[in-house]
């Protein structure tokens, strides 16, 4: 049986979305123990029964009663994977505890995750992608301020595998690098490795899911990717998208200044002017080509 410390601990984890397969279970076996007393999380000691009311530290809420409870003993027991159960726990606690409802990296937290997301179908014009990851990894390395960043590499990276790599590291920055296609939308892969495209709407609609769980910025050194970059703009603080087609060599001096300019302790914005001026300095003639987007 779950005892009152590993509940806490549980439900902790599945609030910050690093929940395991063994701590859904645990909860299952809890909920449908009808165990709904003496909760504990962080610095809140919380009783809950049907009809009375909330008692944390000092301070007393109504309305939160076990047929909330009950609300995620339903999504558990009717086999929901993990996600869902994460949803359902924050949307009940988010309203009575804010503190608890916060993503697990949120904005100014003192490291950051970039997730860097790379899709080069096979039936695409060849890209260096792995360069410009490269460049990425090496520059945070060796910048002022490498233990404030964490990188996630993600590649061939199919619809599926955008959403869930969004879910699995909550990152503050997404890097997309591959193809775009205007109107059309960014260009992912499908399950046989061949181009698929994203609409736009949908791609915002998916990070717009993620602006309260510490989504800062959202780099898309993909072509043509201003359609989307305005779209995501308006949910996300800072976006960066491409006017135009870009080349390679100034996609990867456009990825080398930016996050050169973020390790180095700089604001988003400064990392824009810093990434297209890196590639003015090579005499390449697109500093122009990338733009940047800050939601209103």
């Amino acid at each position: 049986m779950t005892n009152p410390t590993n509940l806490n601990n549980i439900i902790q984890r599945i609030l910050n979305g690093t929940q395991t397969e063994r701590d859904i279970e645990a909860l299952r076996q809890w909920l449908n123990s009808g165990g709904i007393q003496n909760l504990q999380i962080g610095k809140y000691n919380i009783n809950i029964g049907q009809g009375q009311d909330i008692h944390v530290g000092d301070r007393t809420y109504h309305g939160l009663d076990a047929q909330a409870i009950r609300e995620v003993a339903r999504v558990v027991t009717q086999g929901s994977n993990a996600t869902d159960v994460r949803e359902v726990v924050r949307s009940i606690f988010k309203e009575e505890f804010p503190n608890l409802a916060q993503p697990q990296n949120p904005q100014g937290s003192s490291r950051k995750t970039i997730l860097v997301l790379a899709s080069l179908p096979s039936n695409e014009s060849r890209l260096r992608l792995d360069e410009e990851v490269r460049e990425i990894d090496e520059g945070l390395r060796r910048s002022q301020h490498r233990d404030k960043f964490t990188l996630q590499q993600r590649w061939a990276v199919r619809p599926d595998d955008l959403r869930r790599a969004l879910l699995d590291f909550q990152p503050q920055i997404v890097h997309f690098c591959g193809h775009g296609s205007g109107e059309n939308g960014l260009i992912l892969e499908n399950d046989a490795g061949l181009a698929q495209f994203v609409p736009t709407q949908a791609l915002a609609n998916l990070f717009k899911r993620f602006t309260e769980r510490g989504l800062e910025c959202v780099v898309l050194n993909a072509c043509y990717s201003e359609i989307q970059a305005n779209a995501i703009a308006e949910h996300i603080d800072y976006v960066v998208g491409m006017t135009s087609a870009i080349g390679d060599k100034a996609a990867i001096k456009f990825a080398v200044g930016f996050y050169d300019e973020l390790g180095a302790g700089w604001s988003y914005e400064d990392a824009y002017h810093a990434a297209c001026n890196a590639i003015e300095l090579e005499g390449i003639p697109e500093e122009h080509t990338p733009i940047f987007k800050k939601s209103n």
